[in-house]
């Protein structure tokens, strides 16, 4: 009986380190996700600005080419 008292207690000792590894795992997924969400924001909010420059790059040369003529 000894014996499965020992192998019950390693048993619970294993499932024990099985489910913080997998909780830690799940937390670091999760901020992964958030993480990515956010790069993808920021990167969304560049592509803009730089649509914007673009216009207003056409519109200078347009101007700087109206004005040599």
């Amino acid at each position: 009986m000894a014996r499965n008292h020992k192998l019950k207690n390693a048993a619970v000792k294993i499932g024990t380190v099985v489910g913080k590894v997998d909780g830690k795992a799940h937390k670091s997924a999760q901020k992964a996700v958030r993480a990515v969400k956010v790069a993808k924001a920021e990167l969304n909010e560049l592509v803009k600005q730089v649509e914007a420059l673009k216009k207003q790059l056409a519109k200078s040369s347009r101007r700087m080419q109206l004005a040599l003529k």
